[in-house]
């Protein structure tokens, strides 16, 4: 996990917009309004300093005014996550962001990308997410949907209401994951899954429904779970890889001059979420447990901050030991023995870590 070194870089982000990759207008023509619901939460670093600066306020600038966007977060439409690739397929939104394995009960493939324990580096998740996205939108593009970009989140961690000092301590609590491989890996070391939505976690850590919550460093900043929750276990399970997702019949009568405008747009704001995803990991340490020179980003908590705790050597190796014995047979038997063959060929060489058939 590399550590934010400026806040000059944090400001560079903010004004990502203004790229000169940006600074380029399409063609005059119709005017193009598009809908878009992103991110998880409107205080999220992922909405305020990419999403809201790149493409609501820089789209209309860098198209000389002929694209529009209408842009909401998934509270603001009401929304916890599962229904954004519904409504993308449907038309009802245009571009959507969701992470892959929320869009896992549509097409389980998805969470090959970043099953838990695969990527113990951000740097590794990358490749591993690149490499996939030719195989997902052959999944995606017959439901109609194509990914157009794919980030990360901060390392996903635990957010405790209690003192957690190691994956033995986990033993027994209600735990919120997002699914999939993550509901493996709590099961493995004896704690319970509990599906909640995002914006639901806070309530159910304060009124204990849950013990703990698994998000990123910085996310769990923004949504103000330092308030209900005391200790933060830093062990990185997954990092919450992420797709903007297009309707392809949309996306395919757009001009071409548009469409190519997006294109070169879309990737900017990748690498921004690419460079945002690295500086928030140790930032989101850094602000819930009250370490004002490393708080750049999130709000720093100065009333009751968290404790942070640092993986032991055993729980990173229950990690991966867990990964080849539970969570990818698991996998596998959800996705389908060609999903175990995608794997070997596509992430394998990558991970160094072979899926065998028991």
């Amino acid at each position: 996990m590399t550590r934010l070194t400026s806040v000059a870089a944090a400001a560079a982000l903010t004004l990502g917009w203004s790229l000169p990759g940006l600074a380029q207008t399409v063609p005059a023509g119709p005017p193009v309004n598009i809908q878009m619901v992103t991110q998880p939460g409107p205080a999220l670093p992922q909405f305020t300093r990419v999403d809201v600066p790149m493409l609501r306020e820089g789209l209309p600038k860098s198209s000389g005014g002929r694209i529009t966007v209408t842009l909401a977060s998934w509270p603001e439409r009401n929304l916890n996550g599962p229904e954004i690739l519904r409504l993308v397929r449907s038309g009802q939104v245009d571009i959507g962001a969701v992470p892959l394995n929320t869009a896992s009960g549509d097409v389980p493939l998805a969470d090959a990308v970043d099953l838990a324990g695969l990527n113990p580096t951000l740097r590794q998740s990358r490749r591993v997410a690149v490499a996939m996205v030719p195989e997902l939108n052959r999944e995606l593009e017959r439901f109609g949907v194509k990914i157009v970009a794919v980030y990360p989140f901060p390392a996903q961690v635990f957010f405790c209401r209690d003192q957690i000092r190691s994956l033995a301590d986990l033993r027994g609590k209600r735990i919120r994951t997002g699914g999939g491989s993550s509901n493996d890996f709590v099961t493995a070391i004896g704690g319970q899954p509990t599906a909640v939505g995002f914006p639901e976690v806070y309530g159910a850590l304060e009124r204990g429904v849950v013990d703990c919550a698994i998000t990123g460093t910085s996310s769990g900043n923004g949504a103000r779970w330092y308030e209900v929750s005391q200790s933060l276990y830093t062990l990185p399970l997954f990092w919450s890889i992420s797709a903007y997702v297009v309707n392809l019949n949309w996306w395919n009568r757009l001009d071409p001059a548009v469409r190519a405008h997006l294109e070169t747009t879309m990737k900017e704001v990748e690498e921004a979420q690419w460079t945002l995803g690295r500086q928030a990991t140790e930032d989101g340490i850094a602000c819930n447990t009250g370490r004002r020179d490393g708080c750049n980003l999130g709000r720093l908590v100065e009333n009751r901050p968290m404790t942070a705790y640092e993986p032991t050597q055993a729980d990173i190796d229950t990690l991966r030991t867990t990964l080849r014995s539970t969570i990818l047979p698991a996998w596998v038997r959800r996705c389908g023995a060609r999903c175990g063959e995608i794997y070997n060929r596509v992430v394998a060489p990558i991970s160094e870590v072979q899926f065998t058939a028991n």
